[in-house]
Formats: structure tokens, sequence, C-alpha cells
């Protein structure tokens, strides 16, 4: 899944750069004058550069929503284990003080046979 993803944003990567590099190139070839070129070229250069600031702060949001899941989901599981923990430990000390009391059952038995 992950790399169809990869491929996916590559493509995309490719084809925004294909078509600034094919502005560029009809803007160079375009019959207009220098200056005019030299402001188109620079005015495609702010474009270019506010819509990669808008992705990297996509992509920056995006990574802060998963690192914020990924506390949540660990919180939770230290939880559980917490509880699992306090769980065990409530049922190991039932478990101790049944067998001491069968311990001490026995041992009155055997006082009571030896006497």
């Amino acid at each position: 899944m992950e790399d169809r993803e990869n491929r996916i944003g590559t493509g995309a990567a490719l084809l925004l750069t294909g078509a600034l590099i094919g502005a560029g190139v009809a803007l160079l070839l375009a019959p207009q004058s220098g200056r005019a070129t030299r402001n188109d070229i620079s005015r495609i250069a702010r474009r270019a550069r506010r819509k990669a600031n808008r992705a990297i702060e996509d992509l920056a949001g995006n990574v802060s929503e998963l690192v914020a899941q990924v506390g949540e989901k660990a919180e939770e599981i230290l939880d559980k284990g917490k509880d699992l923990t306090h769980d065990t430990k409530k049922e190991l000390l039932s478990v101790l003080e049944s067998g001491r009391d069968r311990l001490e059952a026995q041992r009155a038995r055997l006082l009571k046979k030896v006497g």
C-alpha cells in the first residue's frame, strides 16, 4: 500500500516538475521582452514557492496528527497494561491466600494426628 502511495506521490511530483519546466521553456521562447520574461519567471517562481510551502505545511500537519494518534494509542496500551497488571496482582494474591489457607488447614490436621 505504501509503495503505491509512493509511486503516486512521485508521479505527481514529476508531473508538477514537468509542468514548471514546460512553463519556463514556453516563457523563454515566447516573443516578448527580456524584462517581461523575467517578471513572468519571478511570478511563476513565487507561485511555486507558495504551493510548495502549503504542501509542506499540510505534510507537517499530517505528521503532527499521526504523532498525536500514535501517542494516544501508546497511552491506551499502557493504561490497559497497568489495568492488567493490577488485575493479575489481585488474582495472584487471591491464589496465594487460598494456598496459605489450605496449608494452614493441612498443618492443623498434621498437628492433630501427630499430637
